[in-house]
């Protein structure tokens, strides 16, 4: 069977008996309602889903989910739950990873009354959410909204499905709604064509109900239990200021709607972000160490005034998502200490690096420190804002070996903005695999080391997408390639070069899906050397 996603105009005709289209801008309340079904696939099986086309398989992405990789499946689904369901709202994450030719989609359905039937909410690639009446080869669309589709990207989809009417939101915003007689009841279906995709937290409540945590299997009377703890179900507002990646995949939050300690010693410190609770750590005091930290999941570490930090270490954010880091100096860090790094992120999610001062002491050589802010392993959905890095020869990597496509494609999202980048003679930052990685409003300047100093590179295909920034005395602007590594995609502009060269770009990269405001590049100089660094906000 193939879909006809062309020719809608016929297709909304033939469908004209059975779909008008209803305008409708209200959400359904929040009244207690039951919970009929949940998987958020952790106990490492999709037992009680079943298969048709693609290939699917429980994979670690993050938390476990369930993944379809077949990209040339014409379409793959998995259903769940009864024949008999009627008035239900069906909830799911989807991150779409790969589209296999144009007008492709990911999605998720209810109402399923046979393996070609059913209510979609679909998400194509032509930038489009579109929510369907399918039956067979038949596609009527009951409403859409333009929406940019990015994989690699989480989107929240939820159907709601109540009498006639059939409703279909995005990140918790109604995007269509239609009325439909053709199918009173019927399964979930979790459903791709031409593309590859992973789902996650899949909930199913009845009509009038807030879609629920889900729990670890089938059964809705199990208690979640996610190593990494993601952030709380009711999350907290968005921290101040935050702008970027982080913004993204639910967003980050830190530590907030946890408790407050604060620390004066780097042992307390590493004790009081162990662990995944939601917690704000304050630190108070500037401490010697020589074991880098690992922070837990939900946790937002702040210092008090403007010189705490640590001197000699750094923190280390691996395995876990939604993690705050601001205010803090951090600087001397040995290659031989951990990973070397002043913040060292590795397969970490949902990070914002705010306001920090990072630094080294280049007399030591170039093979003394490392990095100072390193993000690698397929960590996701960064921004590192108002930052002053200095002093240093390699200062931020964003994916750390070109042999590590596998698990840094579609990942690897970045934002860098407002940040200082004075005296860092590499690597600022250099990209791998990541598209897109949003370099913008930054402040560069750097006269130590002109003979071998550069600003931003590409490569191994990622796209960078430099904008509004001002460079000073930086002899390589940017950089298409570098190194051994094979050349990647990138697009300057609106930027301002003083005493600097030519900018190197390549090819094109992939759209910004996130709000934000880009400053003159003629302000920024003066801008972010005034607000950048420790002591600009309150700890």
């Amino acid at each position: 069977m193939r879909l006809r996603h062309h020719h809608r105009a016929a297709l909304a005709t033939a469908g004209a008996g059975l779909t008008a289209l209803l305008l409708a801008v209200t959400m359904t309340g929040n009244a207690a309602a039951a919970t009929l079904f949940g998987d958020n696939f952790d106990d490492g099986n999709a037992d009680g889903w079943s298969k048709s086309g693609g290939d699917w398989s429980v994979v670690t992405d993050g938390t476990p989910a369930y993944q379809q990789s077949n990209n040339t499946s014409e379409l793959a689904r998995a259903f769940a739950g009864q024949t008999s369901w009627t008035d239900y709202q069906v909830q799911a994450r989807v991150k779409p990873l790969s589209f296999n030719g144009s007008n492709r989609l990911v999605g998720l359905a209810s109402r399923s009354t046979s393996a070609t039937k059913m209510y979609r909410l679909a998400l194509t690639n032509a930038n489009r959410a579109e929510l369907q009446m399918v039956n067979g080869s038949q596609l009527t669309v009951l409403g859409s909204a333009t929406l940019t589709v990015s994989t690699g990207t989480w989107y929240t989809l939820r159907i709601e499905a109540s009498g006639s009417t059939i409703k279909g939101f995005v990140n918790g915003t109604q995007v269509a709604s239609g009325t439909d007689t053709a199918y009173s009841a019927g399964r979930i279906v979790l459903v791709t064509a031409y593309a590859g995709a992973v789902f996650d937290d899949v909930t199913v409540d009845g009509v009038g109900g807030t879609p629920t945590t889900p729990p670890t299997s089938s059964s809705p009377t199990a208690s979640p239990t996610r190593s990494p703890t993601p952030p709380p179900t009711s999350a907290p507002p968005p921290a101040t200021g935050l702008v970027g990646w982080a913004t993204q995949n639910g967003g980050t939050t830190g530590g907030a709607g946890g408790g407050t300690v604060t620390v004066t010693d780097a042992t307390a410190l590493a004790n009081a972000v162990n662990g995944d609770t939601a917690t704000t750590v304050r630190v108070s005091g500037n401490f010697n160490c020589s074991t880098e930290i690992r922070v837990g999941s939900n946790k937002t570490v702040i210092g008090v005034g403007a010189g705490s930090g640590l001197t000699g270490c750094g923190l280390n954010l691996r395995d876990a998502r939604n993690i705050i880091v601001r205010n803090l100096n951090i600087a001397k860090v040995p290659a031989s200490v951990g990973n070397g790094d002043a913040v060292h992120l590795d397969n970490s999610t949902n990070i914002w690096i705010d306001h920090n001062d990072l630094s080294s002491d280049t007399s030591h050589g170039t093979d003394y420190y490392d990095g100072l802010l390193d993000v690698t392993h397929g960590s996701n959905f960064v921004t590192a804002s108002w930052n002053r890095l200095h002093d240093h020869v390699k200062c931020s990597l964003v994916g750390h070996s070109d042999s590590n496509s596998g698990e840094d494609t579609g990942k690897l999202k970045v934002t860098y903005h407002h940040n200082v980048f004075s005296n860092c003679f590499q690597r600022n930052p250099r990209v791998r695999f990541g598209n897109p990685v949003h370099v913008f409003n930054n402040y560069y300047v750097n006269t130590a080391n002109p003979s071998y100093s550069y600003g931003v590179a590409t490569t191994c295909n990622a796209g960078v997408l430099v904008e509004g920034n001002y460079f000073e005395n930086m002899t390589d602007p940017t950089h298409v390639g570098e190194g051994s590594s094979p050349v990647g995609n990138l697009v300057q502009r609106n930027n301002v070069f003083v005493n600097s060269g030519t900018p190197q770009t390549a090819g094109s990269v992939a759209a910004i899906p996130y709000a934000y405001t880009l400053d003159a590049a003629s302000t920024v100089k003066s801008a972010v050397t005034a607000g950048a660094g420790t002591g600009k906000i309150s700890g």
